[in-house]
C-alpha cells in the first residue's frame, strides 16, 4: 500500500518525538481500516470494549473479526493484546506471529512481541523484536531504554 510505504518512510526519518507520534498515529489509523464495513464496525465495538476493560467481549468480537477478515493484521494485533491481558501468552504469541506475516512493519506488534518474550525470559529474542520495532519507529524513548537494558543483559558491556 503506497500510503503506508510513504508514512513508514516519514516515520523512520522523523526529526523529533512529536513529528514521529503524529506519523505513527496516522499509520495506526490506516491499520484500523479493513475495507469491510462489518469488520470495521466490529472493531469499533472491540476497541470500546477494550477501553472499558471488558476483555471477554472484546475477544469475542475480535474472534469474529479475524474470522471475517483473516488478512487484516489489526484484527490479530488487537486480539493479541486482549489475550495478553487475559494471560493467554501462547494465544497472544500466535496472533502476533500472524500480524507480522501480514504486516512485517507493524511496530506495535513487534514491541508487544518483545514484551512477551522478555516476560518469558527469552531476552535475546526480545532484544531482536525491540530492535526491529525501533528500526521502524526510532523515536520511542521507552523502547530505547528497554533495548539498552536488554543489550547489557544479553550482550554484556563494552570494555
Amino acid at each position: 500500500m503506497r500510503v503506508l510505504d510513504e508514512l513508514h518512510a516519514r516515520l523512520k526519518a522523523a526529526a523529533d518525538d512529536d513529528d514521529a507520534k503524529g506519523v505513527a498515529t496516522a499509520i495506526e489509523r490506516v491499520w484500523l481500516r479493513s475495507g469491510s464495513d462489518t469488520a470495521d464496525l466490529l472493531m469499533t465495538r472491540a476497541v470500546a470494549a477494550i477501553a472499558g476493560d471488558d476483555y471477554k467481549t472484546a475477544e469475542s468480537l475480535l474472534d469474529s473479526i479475524v474470522g471475517l477478515e483473516p488478512d487484516w493484521a489489526e484484527g490479530w494485533s488487537k486480539r493479541a493484546m486482549v489475550r495478553f491481558h487475559a494471560d493467554n501468552i501462547d494465544g497472544a504469541m500466535s496472533d502476533l506471529e500472524r500480524v507480522l506475516k501480514i504486516e512485517p512493519r507493524h511496530f506495535v506488534a513487534l514491541a508487544g512481541l518483545g514484551a512477551i518474550l522478555h516476560k518469558s525470559g527469552l531476552d535475546k529474542r526480545a532484544l531482536d523484536a525491540y530492535r526491529r520495532a525501533l528500526d521502524l519507529y526510532p523515536q520511542q524513548p521507552d523502547l530505547r531504554k528497554s533495548v539498552e537494558k536488554l543489550q547489557i543483559d544479553v550482550e554484556g558491556r563494552d570494555i
